[in-house]
């Protein structure tokens, strides 16, 4: 197993998010309450040999909060990373009509790097597109692609993330572009279909991020399938810790980020570094793999909570 685990804040920086029972990890959902239980889990994860952190400028206060963590604890070997393209709309509401809005504009892209470079400056090692697909056309908006050779010039890592039923598709045309460090992807024991992309990407040099390992908590004791449920209680583990296992033994894979929002739940998810994915698990639980479509349509469906 070589890939390593990061924490990825998007559970962190805001009241409202896309996970089952998000609701319930909030014991304080003001600014402050959710800043100090922020500055809990990035403190646990940095102290169990976590170094990989992703933001985004709509995950609410999260580059805030990271920034706050890191100018307070200094930490050594860390690798920093936000994403541009959308904006946090919520105000702060667990039930707003709208929590954030897509914008890949050039312009957007400059505003947004302002921002992302005001609060993690030295910090920040990598900058990516927020969720690219092949119909928002940013890959081929030359204005965008001039903003982001600019920034890699200056020595800024470039990535994307993807998501949606054309992952694999998004992936090949960045990679017939170039001009990519990094992309970041779902993958997991749900949605595989981006694998062989993946695969590709990490041939051609590019470092991969796994996000929604955990499937916005499908694949967590909250939601799990009972087969992976059954898997897991015959080995002895927790379903996140299995299916995690799955993310991390994928030979494409260089860091799989866990979502967690609570010190309780990043210590499960880390425990999953100790775990050995065998062909047997992989026989047992490739029945859990659905069609990208139907995985998309039904992660769109999930509420905010």
């Amino acid at each position: 197993m070589s890939a390593v685990i990061g924490l990825g804040l998007a559970a962190l920086g805001r009241p409202g998010y896309i996970n089952l029972g998000h609701g319930e990890d909030v014991s304080d959902a003001s600014v402050d309450g959710m800043e100090e239980a922020a500055h809990e889990v990035l403190e646990a994860a940095y102290a169990a040999g976590v170094r990989h952190f992703d933001a985004a400028r709509s995950y609410g206060c999260a580059e805030a909060f990271l920034a706050s963590w890191l100018r307070r604890r200094e930490p050594e070997g860390v690798v920093i990373s936000s994403k541009w393209g959308y904006r946090y709309t919520a105000g702060w509401r667990t039930h707003a009509e709208r929590h954030e809005v897509k914008d890949l504009s050039a312009a957007h892209l400059r505003k947004q790097w302002q921002e992302t470079e005001a609060l993690l400056g030295r910090w920040l090692a990598l900058y990516q597109i927020h969720s690219a697909t092949l119909d928002s056309g940013v890959l081929e908006d030359a204005e965008v692609g001039e903003e982001l050779a600019r920034l890699r010039a200056g020595g800024i890592r470039i990535g994307l993330s993807t998501s949606g039923a054309e992952q694999a598709a998004t992936i090949e045309r960045a990679l017939e572009l170039g001009g990519f460090d990094e992309v970041q992807a779902t993958w997991n024991l749900h949605e595989r279909s981006a694998g062989a992309a993946l695969a590709a990407a990490h041939a051609a040099g590019l470092q991969v991020y796994v996000k929604e390992a955990l499937a916005n908590g499908r694949l967590t004791p909250r939601g799990a399938d009972p087969r992976l449920a059954a898997a897991a209680a015959e080995r002895g583990v927790a379903e996140d810790q299995l299916a995690l296992a799955a993310a991390l033994a994928q030979p494409w894979a260089d860091v799989v980020l866990s979502g967690a929002a609570t010190v309780a739940q990043l210590a499960s998810n880390l425990d999953a570094r100790g775990l050995e994915w065998h062909d047997a698990a992989e026989r047992e639980l490739a029945p859990l793999a659905e069609e990208p479509d139907a995985y998309w349509k039904r992660r769109s469906q999930l509420p905010w909570n």
